[in-house]
C-alpha cells in the first residue's frame, strides 16, 4: 500500500490482524502506508474507523471492547515513542514493546490480576495508566494518566504490561473515597494471595495515603489479616514437614521477674523460638526510629542472650519458600544439642 492507492471502505487485512488487534496509532498507520489525512477521512462520521484516542485509531466502527480500550490506552500513553524499526533479516531481537514504559495501574490493572472486588473492566469508564514523571501527556477520554518518578517492573498478564499488585493497589486507592470498597481490595490482596502486607503499606506510605482515616482503618485491617494467613501458614509447615509441635502462641518470663516477650511457636526443650516478623514500615520514619521496630530488636537480643535460639520468618518466605524455612528451624532444633543450656524461663499461654 503507498499513498496513492485507494482504501477500501473496511480496512484491509493485514492492518486489521497484523497486529493481532484494531487498534493502531497514527504512527504505526503511516508504517502501514496511511497517512494522517487518509486517516482522518476513515475516522468521519459514519466511516468505517473512530479514533479513540489522541493519535489512536480503532479500525472499524462499533463500540471498543475492553481489551481494545485498554491497548488503546497503553497506545496512547506510548505514542510520542512509538517508531517503527525495520525487521533485520536474520536477526534475532524480539521486537520492542509498542507500549514503551507505560502500564495499566489502578483498579484496572487489579481487575486484570483477578480481584473480584473490583469491578469488571466494562464498567470502568476510565483505565489508569502509569508513565514516567516526566512525560508531557493529560489525561482524556478513557485514559487516565498517572505519573511515577520511579516506574515499577511491569507484569505480562493477557499480553499487556501491568503494574504490580502493591502498585496498582496504591494507585486505585487514591481514586476511591469508600472505606468499605478500600477495605475490600486491601483485604483481597493479603487473601487471595497477591501481595504481603509490608508490600502494600510501602506503597501506600510512598503515595502519602496514610494521612486518610479511612485507609488507615483499612490498613489495620490488612495488617489483621495478613497476621492471620501467616500464623496459618507456619501451622501448615510445621504439620507438612514434620517438625515436632511446639508450643503454640506463648509468653515467655524469667521465673519471678519480668515478662520476656510473646512467640508465636517454642520448643522448650531444645529452648528454639519462631517469630514471624508481620511488621510494616510506618509513615514518615525510618525502622531504627520506629518504637515497634526497636522493641522488636531489644527482645530478641535478650532471648538470645538467656541461650534461646530465636528464628525470624517473614509471611513472604513462609509462602513462598516453606520447605526451605522448615529446614533452618529443623537445624536449629538439632543444634541445640551442641549449645549450652539455656536459662529456666516460664512459658505461659499468650
Amino acid at each position: 500500500m503507498n499513498h496513492n492507492t485507494p482504501l477500501s471502505p473496511r480496512p484491509s487485512h493485514h492492518l486489521a490482524t497484523g497486529t493481532g488487534r484494531r487498534v493502531l496509532t497514527h504512527t504505526q498507520l503511516r508504517a502501514h502506508g496511511v497517512s494522517a489525512v487518509e486517516a482522518g477521512e476513515q475516522c468521519r462520521p459514519g466511516g468505517p474507523w473512530r479514533q479513540l484516542l489522541p493519535g489512536v485509531v480503532l479500525l472499524h466502527p462499533g463500540p471498543p471492547t475492553s481489551e481494545e480500550r485498554l491497548h488503546a490506552v497503553l497506545l496512547y500513553a506510548a505514542r510520542e515513542r512509538t517508531v517503527s524499526v525495520p525487521v533485520q533479516p536474520g536477526g534475532d531481537e524480539p521486537p520492542a514493546s509498542p507500549y514503551g514504559e507505560a502500564m495499566i495501574t489502578g483498579l484496572a490493572a487489579l481487575t486484570l490480576h483477578g480481584f473480584t472486588s473490583a469491578p469488571p473492566l466494562p464498567s470502568q469508564e476510565t483505565f489508569d495508566v502509569l508513565v514516567p514523571r516526566l512525560r508531557r501527556l493529560r489525561s482524556t477520554g478513557c485514559a487516565r494518566i498517572v505519573r511515577a518518578a520511579a516506574l515499577p517492573v511491569p507484569e505480562q498478564v493477557t499480553g499487556l504490561p501491568v503494574a504490580p499488585v502493591p502498585r496498582a493497589l496504591a494507585d486505585a486507592v487514591a481514586g476511591v473515597k469508600d472505606a468499605v470498597v478500600v477495605r475490600r481490595l486491601l483485604t483481597e490482596a493479603v487473601r487471595g494471595g497477591h501481595c504481603e502486607p509490608a508490600a502494600v503499606v510501602r506503597e501506600l506510605t510512598a503515595a502519602k495515603l496514610l494521612n486518610r482515616p479511612h485507609v488507615v482503618h483499612a490498613v489495620d485491617s490488612l495488617l489483621a489479616e495478613g497476621r492471620a494467613l501467616a500464623e496459618s501458614r507456619l501451622y501448615r509447615m510445621v504439620r507438612e514437614y514434620g517438625l515436632p509441635d511446639p508450643c503454640w502462641n506463648v509468653d515467655l518470663r524469667l521465673p519471678g521477674g519480668p515478662r520476656l516477650g510473646g512467640l508465636d511457636a517454642y520448643w522448650p526443650e531444645q529452648a528454639v523460638a519462631v517469630e514471624l516478623d508481620t511488621r510494616a514500615p510506618r509513615p514518615g520514619g525510618r525502622p531504627e526510629d520506629d518504637a515497634e521496630w526497636v522493641e522488636h530488636t531489644r527482645k530478641r537480643e535478650h532471648l538470645e542472650r538467656l541461650g534461646i535460639t530465636v528464628v525470624h520468618i517473614t509471611p513472604r518466605k513462609l509462602r513462598d519458600a516453606a520447605e526451605q524455612q522448615a529446614v533452618v528451624v529443623r537445624t536449629a532444633l538439632m543444634a541445640s544439642a551442641d549449645r549450652d543450656p539455656a536459662a529456666y524461663v516460664v512459658v505461659l499461654p499468650r
